[in-house]
Order: structure tokens, then sequence, then C-alpha cells
């Protein structure tokens, strides 16, 4: 199967800042399983989506949007030790966006919903830590290289059904190595504050980045289809297992 991976220093056990909100100077966990639901969408209608000071970055003249859906384990407060934690199934309907700090230009994500299994993240999300979460129920049938997921919600649903596969197709990305390097520069999130009060962000910080290619069977999203007709098509799916991470306060945008 297509795989790209690659190290970085090992600081997130063992000296990531972490998150500093409310008490918690750290939150760490495991990603059990990531699926990464990339769609492409119409740059006009994604402009219309996400914020200033953000913009949606492009790729071949198309947005770049999408929905993680991730099992996250051992979920703790950076001082609690590993092995120990919540398990959360979570979604996040996402628009890969970027943003100018003087003369740089910065990458992350805009995240227009989150939802969770678990009343943890409902309840402290935009409270202890950053990341207002609403409550839904999920449905997880996967083994043997193959991932359907679904997601409900009063006000959100996705459905997922993806394989590991050997090949990769995507309108958007060569390669896998590509398209991997594309989600690795974009990993703060930025996500509306509770009330709607402007911004909040997390930054994932992890000591391995490994994806695998998957083969989009069926992919389906309350949010996109609400969309435009026409206007979001799914392009392609990564998967990601096993990564031990970290989650930060990034600084937050300035002109």
């Amino acid at each position: 199967m297509s795989t790209t991976s690659s190290d970085s220093p090992p600081t997130v056990e063992r000296s990531a800042p972490g998150l500093r909100a409310s008490g918690l100077t750290s939150i760490r966990g495991r990603i059990r399983r990531r699926l990464l639901l990339t769609y492409r969408v119409d740059a006009r209608v994604a402009r219309e989506v996400v914020p200033a000071p953000f913009r949606p970055q492009l790729v071949d003249g198309s947005a770049v949007a999408g929905v993680c859906m991730i099992a996250l384990t051992e979920l703790r407060p950076g001082w609690v030790r590993p092995r120990i934690g919540l398990s959360t199934e979570n979604a996040a309907h996402r628009f890969a966006v970027e943003w100018d700090e003087g003369d740089v230009t910065r990458a992350g994500v805009y995240i227009t919903e989150r939802h969770s299994s678990e009343l943890v993240p409902v309840v402290g999300g935009g409270r202890f830590f950053p990341g207002v979460h609403r409550r839904a129920r999920f449905d997880v049938d996967e083994g043997g290289g193959r991932f359907r997921v679904r997601m409900s919600a009063p006000d959100a649903r996705v459905a997922a059904d993806v394989e590991l596969t050997d090949g990769w197709d995507s309108s958007l990305f060569a390669s896998v190595d590509d398209a991997s390097d594309f989600y690795r520069v974009g990993a703060v999130g930025w996500s509306p504050r509770r009330g709607a009060r402007g911004v909040e962000g997390l930054e994932l910080v992890s000591t391995r980045w490994a994806v695998e290619a998957a083969r989009v069977n069926d992919v389906s999203s309350s949010f996109f289809e609400g969309l435009p007709r026409g206007a979001a098509v799914i392009d392609s799916a990564l998967v990601m297992r096993d990564i031990p991470v970290a989650w930060r306060r990034p600084d937050m945008p300035r002109p």
C-alpha cells in the first residue's frame, strides 16, 4: 500500500509546551485512527465560508477542504502518565487556509464545526481548552484495512467508507507525499470561539508523522452537500494510525 512517513525530534513526550489554558498546561494523547477526507471546493464558495484574516489556500485554482474523522486514545492532561486517559471519536469540517503576518505567509486550517462522541470535549471545549465541540453519535466498523465511520448529530452528519490501497488517485495532489506534506504544514487549526467572539487555535505536534493512501468507496457530508450544487467534490483520502500527539496554543494571527 502507498505510505509516507517521517520522524521529527522527539519533543512531544519530553518537552512540547502543550496547551496553556485554565489550569491545563498540556494536553496529550494518541491518534488511534485518523481519516483525512479531502474535497476540492470552488474557490469563490470557499471565500464566502472562510472569515478574515484567513483566505482559502488554493491548489490548481481550487480550495482544499475536508473532514477529519479522528479516534483518540490516552487523551489526558500532560502530567498524567500514558496509557491512562479518555477515548473519543471526533469529526471536524475544515478548510485549508493561509494568512499574512507581515511579510510572512502562514498556513493552517479553519474549522467550521467540531463534533465529539464524549461529553468532556463538549463541556470543556471553548472553556478549559480551545475548540468548541458539539455532541454526536459515531458508529464505527473497521478491520482488514477498511474503515466505515458514521457520525450523526442534530446539526450534521458524515458517512465515510474508505480502505487502504497501493494506488493513489487525486486531482489535487500528484502523490501521497505531496498530500502528506500539505497536511503536515497545516498543523494549526483555527475555529470560532464560544459565542462567535473571534477565533481560537490549537496546534497539533507529534514525534512522528505517517500517512497511508486510501481508496474512497463512499463519502457523504451534510456540510459539503449544503454548499451550492457542484461546489464541493470528494477528491481523496489518507489514513493515519497509532501516532503520539500533543496540542498547544499557537500565537494569534496578527497583521
